[in-house]
C-alpha cells in the first residue's frame, strides 16, 4: 500500500510552545498508530512522520519514542488480537520491531531523513555506565543529522510491557538528550476535567500540581484516574520538574502543534534542569538496601538538602556495597531520599551515631566522609 505524504506544516520559525525548542522528544503510543483491525495504520504512521519532518524543517532536532512493535507483529504471526501471555507478546515484538522500523525508514526517507533505531528499557538507564553510553550514542546520531527512533525493548522486557511505561521512558530520554521540549501524544486531545461526554473541558496549562485539582476520575478515555492519561501526567510533571517543557495532546494534532496552534495541555518547565545523577536516583535507581534516620537527620535532609552523616543513622538493612543506591527512610519508614552509599552495608552499623571526626579518629583512614554525600542524593519527600 502506497500512501503519499500529507501536506506538512509550512516552513518558518517555530512558534507556540515549541518556539524556543531546538531539541524535541516526541512520544507516540500504540493507540495512535493502530488501525481498527489491530495492526499498524499506514495513514496514521505517515501523518506522524510527515509532521515530524516538518518539525525538522523548522530547525528542531527530533528524537522519536515510539510504541507499536507488538501491534505490528500480530498479523504476521496470525494473532487476531493482542495476546495476554508475555512469551507471545515478546514473539510479536521481535517480528514487529523490524517491520515498524522498515516503515519508519521508508517514510522518513521521503523527506530526505535517515533514522536510527535505539532499543531501551528503564533498566538500561538504571546503571550509570549504560546511561552514559546511551547518551553518547544518541548525541552522535543527532550530530550526524539522523532521527533516533527509540522503542521499548519489548522482546526482552518484563514489566516494561504495559500501557504507559513508554511515557516515563520518554521523559527520561528527554532528560538524557537535554531536550528543550517533550511531546506526549495519544488519542486524547488534552488533559480534560472529565470525559467529554460528561461535559469535560480542556485544562490548557498545568503550572503547578493544584491545577489538576479539577480533574475527576470518570469513564475510561480521559482523566487522571485512567491509566493512559495518568501516566502521561506523571511523565509530563517529571519532565517539567527537571526543566523541560512538556505538552500532552493527541497524535492527530501534531501538525497543529508544529504550526504553533494552542492545543493540548502545557506543562511549563518549573525548575532548573536536574543533574542526570539525581534524576536517575529519584526515578530509576534500583535500591539495594535502606538506612533509617532519626528525626533531626530526616528534617535536615528535607529542608537543607545536606549530606547524610553517620550520626543520624539509627538502623540499616540490605546487602549493598559502596556505590550502590540505597533508600533513606525516616523513623516511621517514610521515604526521604535515595542516594549512593559511600560505604558497604557491613561497615555502616559500627559508624551509626558517631560524628565524622570520631569515625576518622577511631576507625581510621577512609572513614572521614558522609555516608551519603549531598551530590549523590535525590531528596524525594
Amino acid at each position: 500500500m502506497t500512501v503519499e505524504p500529507s501536506s506538512p506544516a509550512s516552513a518558518g520559525p517555530l512558534t507556540g510552545p515549541l518556539a524556543a525548542a531546538r531539541r524535541v522528544v516526541v512520544k507516540v503510543g500504540s493507540s495512535s498508530l493502530t488501525s481498527e483491525q489491530g495492526g499498524i495504520s499506514e495513514r496514521a504512521l505517515g501523518d506522524i512522520v510527515d509532521a515530524l519532518a516538518a518539525l525538522r524543517l523548522r530547525g528542531a532536532e527530533v528524537v522519536f519514542v515510539s510504541s507499536g512493535a507488538i501491534a505490528a507483529g500480530l498479523a504476521p504471526l496470525g494473532f487476531a488480537r493482542r495476546p495476554s501471555d508475555l512469551a507471545s507478546q515478546q514473539a510479536a515484538a521481535t517480528v514487529g520491531q523490524g517491520l515498524l522500523m522498515h516503515r519508519y525508514a521508508e517514510r522518513f526517507a521521503r523527506h530526505g531523513l535517515v533514522v536510527g533505531q535505539v532499543l531501551l528499557t528503564s533498566e538500561d538507564l538504571v546503571r550509570r555506565s549504560h546511561h552514559i553510553n546511551a547518551s553518547r550514542a544518541l548525541e552522535r546520531l543527532l550530530g550526524l543529522g539522523a532521527v533516533p527512533v527509540i522503542n521499548e525493548n519489548d522482546a526482552v522486557a518484563t514489566q516494561e510491557i504495559r500501557v504507559g511505561d513508554n511515557d516515563r521512558l520518554a521523559a527520561l530520554v528527554a532528560h538524557l538528550v537535554k531536550a528543550d521540549a517533550l511531546l506526549l501524544l495519544s488519542d486524547v486531545d488534552a488533559v480534560l476535567t472529565r470525559h467529554p461526554d460528561d461535559g469535560g473541558v480542556r485544562i490548557p496549562v498545568v503550572a503547578r500540581e493544584s491545577d489538576l485539582d479539577a480533574v475527576e476520575a470518570s469513564r475510561p478515555g480521559t482523566g487522571i484516574g485512567t491509566g493512559g492519561m495518568a501516566t502521561k501526567i506523571r511523565a509530563a510533571s517529571l519532565a517539567a520538574d527537571s526543566g523541560i517543557t512538556a505538552l500532552v495532546t493527541s497524535a492527530r494534532r501534531l501538525s497543529d502543534v508544529v504550526r504553533g496552534e494552542d492545543v493540548g495541555t502545557l506543562f511549563p518547565a518549573r525548575g532548573p534542569r536536574q543533574p542526570a545523577r539525581r534524576l536517575w536516583l529519584a526515578h530509576l535507581a534500583d535500591a539495594r538496601g535502606s538506612m533509617r534516620v532519626d528525626d533531626g537527620a530526616a528534617r535536615a535532609l528535607r529542608t537543607r538538602r545536606g549530606s547524610l552523616l553517620a550520626a543520624g543513622i539509627i538502623s540499616v538493612e540490605g546487602d549493598f556495597t559502596a556505590g550502590d543506591a540505597v533508600e533513606i527512610l525516616d523513623r516511621e519508614g517514610a521515604l526521604v531520599a535515595r542516594g549512593m552509599s559511600a560505604y558497604d552495608a557491613a561497615d555502616v552499623p559500627r559508624m551509626m551515631g558517631r560524628s565524622t571526626a570520631d569515625m576518622a579518629a577511631e576507625l581510621g583512614e577512609g572513614y572521614d566522609r558522609p555516608v551519603v554525600h549531598a551530590d549523590a542524593m535525590a531528596v524525594v519527600a
